[in-house]
């Protein structure tokens, strides 16, 4: 049986889908009338959402932590185009739990996920005492990073933006830096995605990847194959509407 960690935020993403078809005569702003409302977990649930669709060859136990407090981002999308018109983010300024490492002290897993959005549930010693407790571990990461934590873990994933606060330690051999339907940087190269799709919505891509990646390379320990597999994971899902899975 597969053991795996995730640990990080949560949240509720809520997608309220419009017929848009007039502008307000008290402003030059449209006029949204609400046809459809769709909800998925979000965040670290999200990862867990992909493990469970991305499937692996075997029983695969998910062990999960998040915080208490319920965050939510809801957007406002036209529907036919799918165009957002805006997001509001609900539950930031409520008290957040802290995660206790004493929950997981003295256990090893196959895999640990830490997907983290800085939002005060992790420390960065939490982050660093975390990445050893995988035989192969990944942090997805908001935050600005020391060396301490991207040592203890066997891959770092960022964004181009996320990157860019880092630039001063990208050069990192274990670093992958996701650059949308350009492909991956690693090792100072761009692996381009095999079959990059139309561009739909992005929401969730970022946990795809890192879902897919963690359980393909632990698979076949081959990281430019984890990426080629991980792309394709990704590019199903932004071809998809709201939060998708592949």
């Amino acid at each position: 049986m597969l053991n795996i960690l995730v640990v990080g935020e949560t949240c509720l993403d809520k997608f309220v889908y419009c017929d848009v078809n007039r502008l307000s005569p008290e402003a030059p702003v449209p006029v949204l009338t609400p046809v459809e409302t769709v909800c998925t977990d979000g965040m670290a649930s999200n990862v867990v959402r992909n493990i469970e669709a991305i499937g692996y060859n075997g029983t695969v136990n998910i062990t999960y932590y998040t915080q208490d407090a319920l965050l939510t981002k809801t957007r406002f999308v036209e529907k036919k185009s799918n165009h957002m018109f805006f997001r509001l983010d609900e539950g930031e300024n409520q008290p957040i739990d802290q995660f206790n490492f004493d929950d997981v002290k003295g256990e090893h897993f196959d895999i640990v996920i830490v997907s983290d959005y800085d939002k005060g549930y992790l420390s960065n010693r939490d982050i660093t005492r975390l990445g050893n407790l995988g035989e192969i571990s990944i942090l997805d990461s908001k935050r600005r990073l020391t060396h301490d934590m991207i040592d203890s873990y066997t891959w770092v994933k960022l964004n181009k933006k996320e990157a860019e606060v880092n630039r001063d330690i990208t050069y990192l051999s274990n670093m992958l830096i996701t650059l949308g339907a350009e492909g991956v940087q690693y090792a100072n190269q761009i692996i381009p995605s095999p079959n990059p799709q139309e561009t739909i919505d992005v929401s969730g891509a970022g946990d795809t990847f890192t879902a897919a990646f963690a359980l393909h390379y632990y698979e076949t320990r081959d990281v430019y194959e984890a990426i080629d597999f991980a792309n394709l994971m990704a590019a199903k899902v932004v071809s998809k509407r709201g939060v998708a899975t592949p």
